[in-house]
């Protein structure tokens, strides 16, 4: 996920609003007690969501991939005041921290946070959606776009996570999870229902706006 020297990364993490102390705690215990603790949004990027939220000011959020709760925290900083998040996970294990760290945030009312499986869970919502953040297993990149792009509202926003994949995207090994990422970038980049720009924040961000 290294893509800027050093200094550079440093100088831009400087120059971004800290966390509060809520997400540098989330931060610190799941890199402490979690595996696979790269998976967390972390701070720069945790700051680009939560500003995207309060530029869309969404009365709706769908998060497919909920892992320990810090995204799903800065997401809802910017919620529009009567707005819902859901947010969909499949490790029971991580219930109890997330339960725990979205209450102690002030968002109970505010974010339904739900365990299963995401193709499964997303049929049976009736929401509709301003603003979609996929962060889940790659292969289902695709399934989980095709599951979600009618529940959008016009003008609301998908983005999805690491689909620069440590730049695996444009090296010579191509394992499944590359390749499936390779599928879902040009899927969207061809969709005629969306307009989309990938950002090089951290590991990559896939914005689509759906005309």
């Amino acid at each position: 996920m290294e893509f800027l020297p050093e200094a550079i990364d440093k100088y831009v993490a400087e120059h971004t609003a800290e966390e509060n102390q809520l997400l540098k705690e989330i931060n610190r215990e799941t890199h402490a007690k979690v595996m696979m603790p790269r998976m967390l949004s972390g701070h720069v990027q945790g700051r680009v969501l939560s500003t995207f939220a309060h530029m869309i000011k969404p009365k709706t959020v769908l998060e497919i991939g909920t892992y320990t709760g810090y995204s799903a925290i800065c997401m809802a900083e910017g919620l529009a005041e009567d707005g819902k998040l859901y947010t969909l996970d499949i490790n029971e294990e991580l219930e109890d921290m997330v339960r725990a760290y979205i209450e102690k945030a002030g968002f109970k009312e505010k974010i339904d946070y739900r365990i299963g499986n995401a193709l499964d869970l997303i049929p049976d919502l009736k929401e509709s959606f301003d603003l979609v953040f996929i962060d889940a297993d790659k292969i289902n990149y695709s399934n989980y776009y095709d599951l979600v792009i009618d529940k959008v509202n016009k003008g609301g926003f998908i983005i999805a996570d690491n689909v620069l994949w440590s730049g695996k995207v444009v090296g010579d090994k191509i394992d499944k999870d590359t390749q499936a990422l390779l599928d879902f970038n040009a899927k969207v980049h061809n969709d005629d229902r969306v307009e989309n720009v990938l950002f090089p924040v951290r590991d990559g961000l896939m914005v689509l706006r759906k005309l």
